[in-house]
């Protein structure tokens, strides 16, 4: 055996306990192994117990006590190996202990961290990664540079403009304009109240009512809002939040919910609430998510894997509720979520999957059979939200009014929530939806219930505690009129609509070459882009010709949703288009002649109003604006 490794043997055990700490104390055992020049073994080891043994004569006759326990210190290269409790201060436990509690934090920083980034590798991938971190950095860039002197004074300069020519459009000004900014000292007379209402319905606005707005309106014709008007009146001091003080309203309220479930075909045991929109709808199935994995699989750090197109209610869930979102790509040329960037994003952190049925932007129905398969990997324990706010009573449908469609209800077995808003398709008044759950049990989850308030027992199934039970009534009343018969043929109206919209853009001679229509929508929405032309241009032109068209980015484009309104206006809808489009065309052509070159297609993004940004690195100027916005909603 060489030399060298019996002397850390013989270094480290076989000596008395007090040797020990007075050897580790200063310092020695380490300096007298290097003493020594190569022997036999036996010799060796004999001197080494006899120097050891004088060494340690010497120390303890040289040093007092006092000394020794000044003196005495761990040595730094023996840490792992405790020293007894006869000869080690209590200090010195202190300072171990201190030591290890150091380490664990350390490590479990560390362990967090890499695990963080073991999870985003598995889910982006190298070259995806590292496009997150060079967008990050660029970002926050920017974010300096706008902030930086002489930048930001400028930048602020050209947000106020905005802002004032904003508030120029949206708020009136000038002579003939009255502002009632506080109460009357006396009520008018109902002479009166109905004459100002008169003037502010017939203030000038975009002509909705000639089928000239995109979305927007779900108008279901007339008599069905003079029906709505009565049930309004019956139930307008009624709130569900009293059921044995309105008892009606609890039973069209769970009607409404009952008529949905058996709409989108679930379960026996399926359950519903209704909501005051498709925002809340959403909210709510992602806290109800977001409770399920925190109670079941003690998830504290929740995430949830939603498509690009998704709609902005689920980027606010997870601003409200703590949801970190993985937003995943939907590419052309189907507009539809990537199934593999999906899987590769869901982890241990996962609460939620989501579709949608059909998009906003671009009117795509996800592929929901792919998603369920997803979410039932997990066995059950990964819920899947399909958002049909905008599908709503058109989607249901497609087939028994003659339309293709594919799967993307309940009779998926993955899917566990659905959103539907009654106050599109359905026709109900505005400030009404539903949200479906497979069980009552994930119901449950999105309750509130405060057993020990002084003011009682406090339970609400939703964000609202007191809701207008009139609009409970307008949305049964809407339901109970329309019937199926009702909603196919309004189905078949609408979406033969848009299949004539989407059929002229793809074969007119003078749209195809310029305009592509974006994947195969299949509902009431038909989205276009080009690279020939600049799309917003087009949405300018349109709206100078009184439409009023909803511009999208990533990438730039223009949708039609469809509506019963706009079915009226379908053929004026394609002939202003088709005229837009050849004067778009000509000022190209005239460009190109005088040597300017051809302005082609929208290179950027434009900042629209319906949940969109800017092309900015950092979004904070598109931020302001759009706050801008707000604030001048509350200017009177």
């Amino acid at each position: 055996m060489p030399f060298f490794k019996i002397t850390l043997i013989r270094s480290s055990i076989g000596l008395p306990k007090k040797t020990q700490g007075v050897l580790n104390a200063l310092g020695l055992r380490k300096r007298m192994a290097t003493v020594f020049k190569p022997v036999n073994p036996s010799t060796a080891g004999q001197i080494m117990r006899i120097k050891e043994l004088v060494a340690v004569s010497e120390v303890e006759e040289a040093l007092t006590n006092a000394e020794m326990r000044e003196r005495r210190r761990p040595d730094p290269g023996l840490r792992t190996s405790l020293p007894s409790t006869k000869n080690t201060p209590r200090g010195n436990y202190l300072n171990i202990g201190t030591e290890i509690l150091r380490n664990l934090i350390f490590f479990s920083f560390l362990l967090r961290w890499t695990r963080k980034g073991v999870l985003q590798l598995k889910g982006r991938g190298l070259f995806g990664t590292v496009a997150e971190a060079y967008i990050s950095i660029r970002r926050t860039l920017y974010g300096i540079f706008l902030k930086s002197p002489g930048v930001r004074s400028q930048v602020q300069k050209q947000v106020t403009e905005a802002i004032t020519k904003l508030e120029g459009k949206l708020v009136p000004q000038g002579p003939g304009i009255s502002r009632y900014l506080t109460l009357p000292k006396e009520g008018w007379t109902e002479q009166q109240v109905r004459a100002e209402l008169e003037i502010l319905g017939g203030m000038e606005h975009t002509r909705w009512e000639d089928g000239l707005v995109s979305g927007a309106v779900y108008h279901g014709g007339n008599e069905l809002i003079k029906l709505q008007s009565e049930a309004f009146e019956k139930f307008s001091v009624a709130n569900p939040i009293h059921p044995d003080v309105f008892p009606g309203v609890r039973k069209m309220e769970a009607e409404i919910v009952a008529m949905v479930l058996a709409m989108f075909n679930a379960p026996a045991g399926g359950a519903g609430v209704t909501t005051s929109g498709g925002t809340e709808s959403i909210l709510m199935a992602c806290l109800s998510a977001r409770q399920k994995a925190r109670a079941e699989r003690g998830v504290t750090e929740p995430e949830m894997v939603i498509p690009d197109t998704a709609h902005a209610a689920f980027r606010k869930a997870g601003a409200y509720f703590g949801i970190k979102v993985h937003l995943v790509a939907c590419p052309a040329p189907t507009y539809s979520v990537h199934i593999p960037s999906v899987s590769r994003l869901i982890n241990s952190n996962t609460i939620l999957l989501v579709g949608s049925a059909p998009n906003f932007p671009h009117g795509i129905v996800d592929d929901i059979t792919s998603l369920s398969r997803l979410a039932l990997r997990k066995k059950g324990s990964l819920p899947l939200h399909v958002d049909c706010c905008l599908g709503s009573f058109l989607v249901p449908f497609l087939a028994r009014a003659g339309f293709p469609t594919v799967p993307f209800d309940f009779t998926l077995k993955g899917v566990t929530s659905i959103s539907c808003d009654t106050h599109k398709y359905g026709f109900a008044p505005k400030g009404n939806s539903v949200l479906l759950y497979r069980t009552s049990a994930l119901r449950t989850y999105q309750y509130f219930v405060s057993a020990d308030w002084s003011g009682g027992v406090y339970a609400s199934p939703s964000i609202a505690g007191s809701r207008p039970g009139a609009l409970i009534a307008t949305c049964w009343a809407s339901l109970m009129s329309q019937g199926e018969s009702g909603y196919i043929d309004s189905c078949h109206k609408i979406v033969g609509a848009a299949k004539k919209i989407e059929s002229t853009i793809r074969e007119h001679p003078s749209l195809r070459d310029d305009l592509t229509v974006m994947g195969k929508p299949l509902v009431s929405v038909v989205a276009f882009t080009s690279r020939t032309l600049n799309v917003y241009d087009l949405a300018d032109a349109m709206s100078s010709k009184g439409w009023h068209l909803n511009a999208l980015q990533r990438p730039p484009a223009i949708h039609v949703a469809v509506t019963l309104p706009v079915v009226a206006a379908v053929d004026k809808l394609i002939g202003d288009l088709v005229a837009v489009v050849e004067e778009e065309k000509e000022k190209e052509r005239v460009r190109i002649v005088e040597g300017k070159g051809a302005k082609g297609g929208a290179k950027g993004d434009a900042a629209a109003l319906y949940g969109v940004a800017g092309s900015l690195p950092n979004p904070s100027v598109v931020n302001s604006l759009a706050e801008g916005f707000l604030d001048t909603l509350y200017k009177a």
